[in-house]
């Protein structure tokens, strides 16, 4: 996870030479938030990532989670890491909120949930992750305006959370 948001050359950021911009990459387990124009890349497989922004101030953040890590019983979460798309989403809003962000105007866009292994037809991973995630963004009111969801592809993913 990266948490430094003064530091301008955070892990993993270089210039992309394409887009003429500079782009920090994250990995599984990872999520950023920036309120600078910079783009935000990652690559998925059954992985899902959710790109968050406030449309107003262009401030946004993405993260890349492999489960869904839903809490017990009691509500607890199962874990605290950003490897679980409950943990992951939180800390993705609570630190865009920290920048300034105002949920009013939160908007998202999610990727991945593919089946990139034969043979994992039951109990998909992929398939779990994206019913995941639409189903926590629709019980926390943000919409949704855009998604890649599901099928056999990976994808690689450029979010520009500033446009």
């Amino acid at each position: 996870m990266m948490f430094d948001f003064s530091n301008e050359l955070a892990p993993g950021t270089y210039f992309d030479p394409h887009f003429k911009i500079d782009a920090v990459k994250i990995l599984p387990g990872e999520y950023y938030v920036t309120p600078r124009d910079i783009v935000i890349v990652t690559v998925l497989g059954s992985c899902v990532s959710v790109c968050l922004r406030d449309r107003t101030s262009g401030i946004g953040g993405m993260n890349h989670f492999m489960l869904p890590g839903t809490s017990d019983e009691g509500g607890h979460l199962l874990s605290t890491s950003a490897r679980y798309g409950v943990y992951a989403i939180e800390i993705l809003i609570n630190h865009l909120l920290t920048l300034g962000a105002q949920r009013r105007h939160f908007e998202a866009k999610v990727f991945g949930g593919a089946s990139v292994l034969r043979g994992f037809g039951t109990n998909n991973v992929g398939n779990r992750n994206a019913e995941f995630v639409l189903d926590y963004l629709h019980t926390e009111g943000i919409p949704v305006v855009a998604q890649d969801l599901l099928d056999t592809y990976p994808r690689k993913v450029y979010f520009f959370p500033s446009s």
